[in-house]
């Protein structure tokens, strides 16, 4: 079977790494404030916690704003749809859950690479 990028998948790919990107930069810009939150006692978890949350509620937030734009521009583009309604149940409720979980994934290495800070390290960093 041979795998074909599709502009679903190529689309997904981009805005993966780019919220990879995005939230990667954060934690360089974060690591002090990583350090003196594990220095007064932050667990790893909670560090890990911070930035995914970070980075979903970024990503829900573009995701609601995109559902609340799709649905109102799929009735101009009425005529160009073929196959499906206009509002499509499955197409509205499979791609929030899809790009969620890529946002989870894409935020996962920078959040561990965030609870793995030194705090002795970011605090002399500067």
């Amino acid at each position: 079977m041979r795998l074909t990028i599709t502009p679903s998948r190529s689309t997904l790919t981009l805005a993966s790494v780019g919220l990879y990107g995005v939230i990667s930069h954060t934690v360089v810009q974060r690591r002090r404030e990583f350090g003196i939150r594990a220095a007064i006692g932050a667990s790893r978890f909670d560090l890990v916690r911070l930035v995914l949350r970070d980075g979903v509620s970024l990503t829900v937030t573009g995701v609601g704003i995109g559902l609340l734009l799709s649905s109102r521009l799929t009735q101009f583009m009425r005529a160009t749809l073929f196959g499906v309604t206009p509002l499509d149940r499955m197409a509205f409720a499979a791609a929030p859950i899809v790009l969620i979980a890529v946002a989870m994934l894409a935020c996962a290495y920078p959040a561990f690479r965030a609870a793995s800070t030194d705090p002795a390290f970011a605090l002399r960093a500067e």
